[in-house]
């Protein structure tokens, strides 16, 4: 949670509320989901909350995925982000699970996304392409920091794979990435003023689609992990910057740049 890992969801949701968040994304197991659903109504706060799968084999893990989403919706957030599926499962196992998001979705009315992460079905741009193609109700989270360390390059040779993704991307994560890594040590440096543009200019993309579409918001979520995404110093651990800092630039950093 943005750099509040040792603090309880009331003490979270206070802070960043003061920080003039609106809301938060929370990957809550199945026995804190309801203390996390209820502290962020308890706060004005909308809530965000994420799914995964898992298991030894692709039975288990379609099964847990399918329960884990149901029981997620059950408590109506704005919508689920889901990680989906694996990169080593076939297209036809990941496909069964986006529609098994899909067949949720449909039945209790909660929207669901698919986050493009590293691991997932939607690991590169080149890879999901063919989720796209054949997939046309397909929603997505746009994570691209990771499509940025998978493909080593800010994705310049890759214009059209990143406009279709574009086209479908309904929530932002405002991650920055580079070729080297899923995740800058710190935004704020200017080395890597490129790479905040390259990112924000995608980002400016997905805004400008859903205002001319007219959508009533767009969620973003300021999401620079803990230290392992976070570069630390050898031997201490200590990071290198502060993760909860990142976080409050980025949302300012957007704030100003959109002018709301």
């Amino acid at each position: 949670m943005w750099g509040m890992e040792n603090l309880s969801y009331t003490e979270a949701a206070k802070r960043v509320k003061a920080a003039g968040y609106d809301g938060m994304e929370i990957s809550a197991g199945p026995d804190k989901r309801n203390e996390a659903v209820q502290v962020m109504h308890d706060n004005g706060l909308e809530l965000i909350l994420m799914a995964f799968g898992g298991g030894s084999n692709f039975p288990e893990h379609k099964k847990k995925y399918h329960d884990d989403l149901l029981d997620i919706a059950s408590y109506k957030p704005m919508f689920i982000n889901a990680h989906t599926g694996h990169d080593y499962f076939t297209f036809e196992q990941n496909a069964e699970l986006i529609q098994t998001a899909a067949d949720v979705e449909k039945q209790t009315g909660v929207r669901i996304l698919h986050e493009t992460h590293r691991g997932r079905f939607s690991y590169s741009a080149p890879a999901i392409q063919y989720y796209l193609l054949k997939l046309p109700d397909l929603r997505l989270t746009a994570d691209y920091s990771h499509w940025v360390n998978v493909a080593e390059s800010y994705l310049a040779d890759q214009a059209q794979n990143v406009n279709r993704a574009i086209a479908v991307s309904d929530h932002i994560h405002c991650r920055v990435g580079h070729p080297e890594g899923p995740q800058v040590n710190d935004p704020r440096a200017p080395e890597w003023k490129d790479a905040l543009e390259s990112h924000a200019k995608w980002w400016d993309a997905i805004r400008a689609r859903l205002q001319k579409a007219n959508a009533p918001t767009l969620t973003i979520t300021c999401e620079f992990g803990p230290a392992g995404y976070l570069p630390t110093l050898p031997y201490t651990q200590q990071p290198v910057a502060s993760q909860w800092d990142v976080n409050v630039f980025m949302k300012d950093y957007l704030k100003k740049r959109w002018q709301v």
